[in-house]
């Protein structure tokens, strides 16, 4: 998929989907994730993996 510009990137569901689904299997794997957040490049997947990663810890935090 071409890299699309940023102020669509926001509202293209599908990558954000797919991003949010990687941290998720992260998550999962028992890895570090808010090591693999601060380790990403500025920019979209760090936007989107930062929400994830607070979405994550509260739910955790519900089981």
């Amino acid at each position: 998929m071409a890299q699309l510009p940023p102020w669509l990137q926001r509202w293209n569901f599908i990558e954000r989907a797919r991003l949010e689904r990687q941290l998720w299997d992260a998550f999962e794997r028992g890895e570090p994730i808010e090591q693999l957040v601060e380790q990403c490049e500025p920019g979209f997947q760090k936007e989107v993996w930062t929400t994830t990663v607070s979405r994550i810890r509260k739910i955790e935090q519900l089981m």
